[in-house]
């Protein structure tokens, strides 16, 4: 437990009833259900204590925390002691004193006594309590039961020295508790016990994840992070946002000057609650990585070397550019594309470049190919683009349904939430092609129902569970009667009670057993509090909107929103996805989702901005591509986003960006994208920039600064300067001018402020003045439509163009790994590798069996849209006719099979159901071999341009 946060010793309690107590001849007034220990914390009287901390639910093993009670009999423990009205407690005297020296000195004749040479020297709370207690001898003789055990050193991150452990079962307790994978137990009984990974297992061989729950809950050097062991204790410390995930952890980033020693999840983050996986906990060593470019550069052609140039230089040239080919095309000739690894700020001022200074609206984000479906089908059904709940409500759900989302690897901390409600006895309805890790690794969760639906199929079965629920009248009448739009219900009940949507109708389709469906939509339906959590396994579908809109169909049927333990509720894939589409990164929506048409929102923003704005809609991202191949869009500037490696049918976006005259990459590494570039403009990575990010609760929270940007200035100074290179002024001096802009302009966002941020530790839009503390919980009295009703919508299940034939048999399925990050620039440069060094082809052992393939053959993929070669993994997690990938590694070339495949609402590309074969190969595809010779090439013109230097 890190010294920069007070520990009150065990968890707070809830209740509404306040009693109050007699502590040291003090008062203290206290919620009941609270334990003498935080009673006493509470005011500023601290009890000693070792195997207690606020994170875990008391345990009473150590004895340490012992207080005399009036009335009372012994010394009971403060940590499993509730409170009482009218209690009066004693918690120092020489007979309390005495018996924790005592105690202190049996853990002492049991531990190495090296404190000054030890990693947790002035960090460490074993040392701490000896103080406290005032231990000056130990009586005893060392028991050295354990002192010579030999270390463990096999995590990259941390190190295990059970020479050091006091058996307190913090370590046990944190991966049970909070993490819920029970990776850790004690071993052994008396001085013999011992904690023991998994069965008795090095750590990289257990069950553990490193989410790093156990180091945190140490109170001595037995767990202890590696960089704090090579670089000492940090000595201050700076809160800021995890850029990874959708879930948006808060941590304080430790620092000795200005390095990083380490990341700890805050406690009072909002979102995380002091937990974090091994992406956030550890993987923060991309950002000071011997990749990171840090000097601007441009060439004239991709086959050309870098040149490193000055900033000034670099700007003009870029903006030289740009006018250049709007003289030569046309004013709709250039554009560009945000990044959802950016912050609000920066997305902003990106958007309002493209606006305001190159004069269209060809702006879009990644959340194109990811959540696009989900701004549309929720906008149109409940009249916001956006997931209805907090995280916390999931403690009160009864059900939960989990649609194409495998939160343990995607959303790993909420995860834990989650699976920590399931503990509770919530039920579960998992549905997903593929065996993920709620059903197929997690301790003490039993999924209730898996409806193992073939790929592309999610509209036929959202259908059918629909039908069960109108044909058995498992509606909640009363919401829809007060909530809904009754003329659009009526018909989608009549729609939806046709014999074709019913369970035993589209099991052909999809591969569930009918009696499966009615039993799931029967539990969801009938529950008191039911909630659904989807991902990408939902949008990325051809029918990824009618996907969604039929997910919102079924909670305003059974009348779960508004409430918590409900909702409609998106898991995000990247740390800023929600906030890069709130700052209105899609082509035809301003920030705050409203319409570049709409006559008002562009007098307001054109008076704002002082630019004569364009009122038609620009181009998406695949519409870009299409216009560099045909020579009316030949100038790109893209901030953050891979899309040579993220988008699908690589070979497509290749082309055009190599038809383009002018491509800007601002970026920290070389990526895919930035080796078709002619113009590079060094990023800065989430550690040296201010800002926020919005997860997927909608919560917007602080990104804080904590070393001098490497190349000298934070993404949003860069735009700045580029926009008034191209002759369009802004004249920020700090990202919180932007928010305040952003909030006059934007209702959503109208009472936000960096104060208030600062304030509260962040907060959820809508923010305002009916809700001037934000909104955990969205459409409680009224949906967001214009006339506050929801609107159901018919939802008519349409196959995917992608069909398996006798050349292309098999269905490929994409998804993301625990270790990884979407494209793995950050995660790649890191220690995470040890877990997954590349990414592998899960198949059926059936499937395997007649193509002749073991785990570890070479196999070749291919599509309709091309062909590439990884290892395989034979694994059970996959059904027949089904085969799966990651997309972590560029090399894997997964996008290259991909098809052009898109949802018909949105464009977000099909990745989830690419037909393909799948054969025994000795090398790697054609494609491969392509884009190995280019990547080097690109490296060596890259080297030599750090030569000339």
């Amino acid at each position: 437990m890190s010294r920069y946060e007070k520990d009150f010793g065990t968890p707070a309690s809830t209740s509404e009833q306040l009693v109050t107590l007699e502590i040291d001849g003090f008062q203290a007034t206290v919620p009941a259900g609270t334990s003498v220990m935080r009673a006493a914390a509470s005011i500023g009287i601290e009890i000693p204590k070792l195997c207690a901390t606020d994170s875990l639910e008391p345990f009473g093993s150590c004895r340490l925390c012992v207080v005399q009670i009036e009335g009372g009999r012994g010394m009971p423990a403060s940590c499993t002691t509730p409170v009482n009205d009218g209690m009066k407690v004693v918690t120092q005297n020489k007979q309390l004193a005495d018996v924790r020296r005592g105690i202190m000195e049996l853990y002492i004749s049991d531990h190495p006594l090296d404190c000054l040479t030890c990693s947790a020297n002035g960090d460490c709370e074993l040392q701490d309590m000896a103080g406290a207690v005032g231990l000056r001898e130990v009586r005893y003789n060392p028991v050295e039961t354990h002192l010579n055990a030999a270390k463990d050193e096999s995590n990259p991150y941390f190190s295990f020295d059970p020479s050091k452990c006091i058996v307190c079962s913090r370590c046990v307790r944190a991966c049970e508790e909070t993490q819920g994978t029970f990776a850790l137990t004690i071993d052994g009984r008396g001085f013999d016990s011992k904690v023991s990974p998994s069965q008795n297992q090095p750590f990289m061989d257990s069950e553990c994840v490193s989410c790093g729950a156990c180091v945190q809950a140490c109170p001595t050097a037995t767990l202890m992070e590696k960089s704090v062991i090579d670089n000492g204790v940090p000595e201050h410390a700076i809160v800021t946002t995890c850029a990874y995930c959708g879930v948006g952890c808060s941590f304080r980033a430790e620092m000795k000057g200005e390095q990083v020693i380490r990341m700890v999840p805050h406690k009072d983050g909002k979102a995380n609650h002091g937990h974090s996986c091994v992406k956030g906990r550890f993987a923060f060593g991309y950002a000071t990585h011997k990749d990171r470019i840090t000097k601007p550069m441009i060439r004239a052609s991709i086959k050309d070397a870098w040149q490193e140039v000055s900033w000034e230089e670099a700007i003009n040239h870029a903006a030289s550019e740009l006018k250049r080919i709007q003289a030569k095309y046309g004013k709709d000739s250039i554009g560009g594309i945000t990044s959802s690894r950016c912050t609000n700020e920066e997305v902003y001022i990106m958007q309002k470049l493209i606006r305001a200074g190159f004069g269209n609206n060809n702006v879009d984000t990644c959340a194109r190919v990811c959540h696009s479906p989900t701004g549309y089908g929720l906008k149109q059904t409940f009249g916001e683009s956006s997931g209805t709940q907090d995280f916390d409500s999931v403690m009160k759900a009864d059900v939960i349904m989990v649609i194409g989302a495998n939160p343990t690897d995607g959303h790993p901390v909420f995860a834990s939430q989650m699976k920590k409600r399931l503990r509770q006895g919530a039920r579960l309805i998992v549905v997903d092609p593929r065996e993920i890790d709620l059903i197929k690794k997690s301790p003490h969760v039993q999924a209730d129902y898996h409806l193992k639906l073939r790929p592309g199929t999610n509209v036929a079965l959202i259908n059918a569970l629909a039908h069960v629920i109108v044909t058995e009248k498992l509606m909640d009448e009363a919401f829809v009667n007060e909530r809904c739009d009754l003329a659009s219900f009526t018909k989608w009940e009549t729609f939806i009670a046709q014999e074709q949507h019913s369970p035993e109708a589209t099991e052909a389709i999809t591969g569930v057993p009918a009696s499966d469906v009615r039993a799931a939509a029967r539990m969801y339906a009938t529950a008191n509090n039911a909630a659904i959590y989807y991902g990408l396994g939902v949008t990325e579908h051809s029918q990824g909107s009618t996907t969604v809109i039929g997910i919102a169909n079924l909670a305003m049927a059974t009348g779960n929103l508004g409430h918590d333990g409900a909702g409609v509720n998106p898991l995000r894939g990247q740390n800023n996805v929600q906030g890069s589409c709130d700052m209105g990164s899609f082509p035809h929506e301003f920030p705050g989702y409203r319409h570049v048409s709409d006559l008002e929102t562009h007098q307001l923003f054109e008076n704002a901005w002082h630019a004569e704005l364009n009122s038609e809609p620009g181009l998406r991202i695949p519409n870009m591509f299409e216009a560099a191949l045909d020579s009316s869009f030949m100038g790109l500037y893209c901030e953050g986003e891979d899309i040579a490696q993220s988008d699908p049918d690589i070979k497509h976006v290749h082309a055009a960006l190599r038809a383009m005259e002018c491509v800007i990459v601002q970026d920290i590494f070389l990526n895919e994208t930035a080796k078709f570039a002619h113009v590079f403009l060094p990023g800065s990575s989430f550690l040296e920039k201010d800002g926020t990010f919005t997860n997927a609760e909608r919560r917007i929270s602080p990104v804080r600064r904590v070393m001098s940007p490497l190349a000298g200035y934070q993404d949003w100074e860069v735009t700045q300067m580029l926009s008034n290179a191209m002759g369009y002024p802004m004249n920020y001096s700090h990202p919180s001018e932007i928010m305040d802009e952003i909030a006059r302009l934007t209702p959503s966002f109208a009472g936000v402020s960096y104060e208030k941020i600062d304030r509260l530790g962040s907060v959820q839009w809508p923010c305002n003045d009916e809700a001037p503390e934000g909104t955990p919980v969205m459409h409680t009295e009224h949906f967001l439509r214009d006339n506050g009703k929801g609107l159901f919508m018919l939802t008519e299940y349409v196959a995917t163009h992608e069909r398996t034939t006798r050349m292309f048999p098999l269905i490929l399925t994409t998804g993301r790994i625990l270790s990884q990050y979407n494209v793995g620039a950050q995660t790649r440069r890191t220690d995470n590798v040890a877990w997954h060094a590349e990414d592998r082809l899960e198949i059926h052992p059936h499937d395997a069996e007649e193509r002749g393939v073991k785990t570890d053959d070479w196999v070749g993929i291919k599509s309709r849209a091309g062909e590439t070669v990884l290892r395989a993994l034979i694994s059970e997690r996959v059904q027949p006719g089904v085969v799966y990938t990651t997309f972590h590694f560029p090399e894997s070339g997964a996008n290259v099979i991909t098809t052009d495949n898109s949802d018909w609402a949105t464009n977000c590309p099909e990745y989830k159901v690419t037909a393909v074969q799948v054969t025994k190969v000795s090398h790697h595809s054609e494609w491969q071999q392509q884009y190995h010779d280019f990547s080097e090439e690109q490296m060596n013109l890259l080297e030599q341009a750090a030569t000339h230097s």
